[in-house]
């Protein structure tokens, strides 16, 4: 853990993980074995990240966001380990681009997320996935590239199509509805 790095008491991060400068772990984080935190990187409360995630600058994670094993997030459109001219490229040479992941969002293991983009709030990125553009909040999604083939609720559990666009969670029965093709919202009263 770098000095500058700021890991709140109630954190935890095992073995072999590296946070890198400025760097910030919320509470009651979990940061797993061999792992990497970005120089920078945000993470906020109750967030889980682990054995061997890569999370790159500048990342930002929500609260209670879970990065499984081995999941990558990518910070150059652009990579080469050289100029033009043959000049090794520096720090000065590209601009990071991060992936930000909203509150409640869940990232599946080995996944792999092409920065820039957004994850939305509750959103489930299956295991093995590679993202290539934003979620939507409560997506469900999967392959490479990854596509929304369905939604899932605050459960993390596949909601289920009713008719009129209703979607309900088989576990709470919290009902939502669909208003257009990247946007589902809870509804009143569920």
């Amino acid at each position: 853990v770098a000095e500058t790095a700021q890991v709140a008491a109630s954190a935890k991060v095992w073995h072999y993980a590296q946070v890198r400068e400025n760097a910030t772990i919320g509470e009651n984080c979990v940061i797993g074995r061999g792992a990497y935190i970005g120089t920078g990187v945000d993470v906020a409360d109750n967030c889980k990240i682990q054995n061997y995630a890569l999370v790159y600058e500048p990342a930002k994670l929500g609260p209670g966001v879970f990065i499984g094993p081995a999941v990558v997030f990518t910070n150059d459109q652009f990579p080469r380990a050289i100029n033009a001219d043959g000049s090794q490229k520096s720090v000065s040479d590209w601009l990071p681009v991060g992936v930000t992941v909203h509150e409640g969002a869940s990232i599946g293991a080995k996944s792999v997320c092409i920065a820039p983009l957004t994850i939305g709030a509750w959103a489930l990125v299956g295991s093995g996935s590679t993202v290539v553009k934003d979620v939507p909040a409560f997506a469900l999604m999967v392959g490479n590239p990854a596509r929304r083939i369905g939604w899932v609720g605050y459960e993390g559990h596949p909601l289920k199509e009713q008719p009129d666009n209703v979607w309900v969670c088989p576990i709470t029965a919290r009902q939502y509805k669909q208003v257009d093709e990247d946007t589902l919202i809870e509804m009143e009263n569920s």
